[in-house]
């Protein structure tokens, strides 16, 4: 089982300070790093590639630190955001590449295999500048996979990927984190990252924000009211008698959903007299639904907080 760990942190570009002593571990499964952008997320990342080194703190791999260490190198596959690569290779030549760089007994049936895991083999032989933004991903994840890396760091590897491959990346990297191998992405598609990581990191500003479940971080929020919206057979008469209940701390009737924004001091209470008082007036509950527990809610609270 292969570890991250992040001890203390530092990272400046002149006078812009871009990680400001972070500290954090990242360990076996799929764990999502997120933060707006100019956060530091990417800085993070390569750091954690050996691609940079931290001007203050460490950046280790089981113990041992990564910069400039050619063994660790071997034991991490990188998928950078930025688009820079080969465009006059095809795919099968850059993954090759890559599998060669690595010392690879057979750098071949080393590519054959990433690129078949990436679902690329229909278009192994096309040129890289023919292929739309999707393709380029996928190719870059499977020379990311070459080497067959007990971590893998990904800098928002859902940009331009259509439905389904989003979902076929989304089964992968479940897929490795079951295995035990050490998956860490970024990425602002906030859905995406509900459904799929364990564990988050978030970084505001180079600062280390929140880290954990994004639930239990949310239910920690007990200074903040929890939002519902709701819609119902009778919206005016519902809000007419939440408005009284201790439980509730304001209520917004929104046109444009045909529903109402309820904000609940006391999540039991609410929970528990939203249905009673329903069917005691006779009122039909098509949709109770939080509005805040998405994982792009907690961001908004930490980044305002």
């Amino acid at each position: 089982m292969t570890t991250i760990s992040i001890d203390n942190v530092s990272r400046w570009f002149g006078n812009v300070v871009a990680v400001n002593d972070i500290s954090m571990t990242i360990g076996p499964g799929v764990t999502g790093l997120l933060g707006p952008n100019g956060a530091g997320k990417s800085t993070l990342i390569n750091m954690m590639a050996g691609f940079l080194a931290p001007s203050t703190g460490a950046v280790t791999l089981d113990g041992t630190p990564i910069w400039r260490n050619e063994e660790s190198y071997r034991e991490i596959g990188i998928v950078p955001e930025r688009e820079a690569m080969y465009d006059f290779l095809t795919a099968r030549e850059f993954v090759i590449a890559n599998a060669e760089l690595h010392g690879l007994a057979d750098p071949g049936a080393a590519a054959q295999r990433a690129l078949a895991t990436v679902e690329m083999e229909y278009a192994q032989d096309r040129r890289i500048d023919t292929y739309s933004k999707g393709m380029r991903q996928r190719a870059k994840m499977a020379s990311a996979l070459v080497h067959e890396p007990s971590v893998l760091l990904l800098d928002e590897p859902f940009n331009g990927m259509d439905p389904r491959q989003r979902l076929h990346l989304m089964e992968l990297l479940r897929r490795m984190g079951a295995e035990g191998r050490t998956v860490l992405f970024s990425s602002h598609i906030l859905e995406e990252v509900e459904q799929l990581a364990h564990h988050i990191e978030v970084v505001v500003a180079g600062r280390h924000a929140a880290s954990g479940d994004f639930r239990k971080i949310r239910r920690l929020m007990t200074d903040r009211p929890h939002r519902y919206l709701v819609r119902s057979s009778d919206d005016r008469q519902l809000a007419s008698v939440l408005i009284a209940h201790a439980s509730t701390a304001g209520i917004e009737l929104d046109w444009s959903e045909k529903a109402l924004r309820i904000q609940a001091v006391d999540f039991a209470g609410f929970t528990e007299f939203l249905p009673r008082i329903a069917r005691d007036h006779g009122i039909r509950l098509f949709t109770v639904s939080p509005s805040d527990e998405s994982l792009e809610s907690v961001f908004s609270y930490l980044v305002t907080a």
